[in-house]
């Protein structure tokens, strides 16, 4: 059965706020399939963790639930059961594990995969536009501190060898921004020329 065919049109159809869109989805999911195939995991579990990774983010960001990577567990364990996928409980694991805030360290290949491809989405020019399109927002100055608080942390976080080379190249491009960001916002270029 075409698991991943289902699921993808599953997904389709959900939520999504607009940080977290389908496109963040099918970007985590397209890394994922690359570093599991690099990686020699199980690229079907890692797909099919990619897709559900953030379903119940809405819910979060709405105030319903506390914590959308333990209720996306639970939601796409129970969607993967309806549909007969047999590593419901892998996928659900992934997925609990995968927000690399909670501090959790993911026990298999797979969830680690899937916590390296979520943290790679917020690197290179898509993570640099993603931060000024948060909802949390704040000024530039406000910005700047997210990029060095945690944003240009995440290359020292990746778990597999694929992933840390692509943080690598991805956090070079934020890096080369927030320095130029810098140098304009504090007037240390001026009319193009050096202060």
């Amino acid at each position: 059965m075409d698991y991943i065919g289902i699921v993808f049109n599953y997904i389709k159809k959900l939520e999504y706020d607009h940080t977290h869109d389908i496109g963040h989805i099918l970007r985590v999911t397209k890394t994922s399939e690359l570093i599991a195939i690099k990686e020699n995991a199980d690229v079907e579990v890692v797909v099919l963790s990619a897709l559900l990774h953030d379903i119940a983010r809405p819910d979060e960001l709405k105030g319903i639930i506390k914590d959308h990577a333990l209720e996306g567990a639970v939601r796409a364990e129970a969607y993967l059961k309806s549909i007969n996928y047999s590593k419901y409980k892998d996928v659900s694991y992934c997925i609990k594990t995968h927000r690399f805030s909670n501090n959790i360290i993911p026990k298999t290949l797979e969830a680690k995969i899937l916590q390296d491809a979520d943290k790679l989405d917020a690197l290179g020019y898509i993570g640099i536009s993603r931060v000024f399109m948060h909802r949390n927002g704040g000024n530039l100055d406000e910005r700047i501190k997210h990029f060095y608080e945690k944003i240009l942390k995440l290359k020292d976080l990746m778990y597999t060898d694929t992933a840390k080379k692509l943080a690598n190249e991805k956090a070079k491009i934020v890096e080369s921004f927030v320095n130029g960001l810098e140098k304009e916002l504090y007037y240390e270029v001026y009319h193009g020329k050096e202060k």
